[in-house]
């Protein structure tokens, strides 16, 4: 089997060993990558990329994330498990409720950056 090398072109000024980072850049291991694929996998969905996009804006319970996806509650949480277990959303307790909020920040930068590109 040939082994392919990936060369990255770096911006003018910049070492190639710095690409736009900053710092150098170590190629993903398989393990990094399927995790990777199942991340863009689970965001196929329009339903959860709706989640994503609502979340973006700030915490939100079940029942509100059902009504700006357009499902049942059922269905909402099915989906948040999904999510969760991908680390792109996390949830705290308050009583009975559930509340979800993006896991962290690299979560709606990845999807501004999806709408920003299908827009263009």
């Amino acid at each position: 089997m040939a082994q392919v090398m990936l060369e990255r072109v770096a911006p003018e000024g910049d070492s190639p060993a710095n690409a736009g980072s900053g710092r150098a850049e170590k190629h993903a291991n398989a393990s990094e990558i399927a995790r990777l694929a199942e991340t863009f996998k689970v965001l196929a969905s329009p339903t959860r990329l709706r989640l994503i996009e609502a979340l973006s804006r700030g915490e939100l319970c079940v029942c509100d994330l059902a009504e700006v996806a357009g499902v049942s509650q059922s269905a909402v949480s099915h989906h948040l498990a999904s999510m969760r277990a991908l680390r792109l959303v996390r949830y705290r307790r308050e009583s009975r409720m559930a509340f979800y909020r993006l896991d962290d920040d690299h979560i709606d930068m990845l999807f501004r950056t999806g709408l920003d590109h299908v827009r263009e």
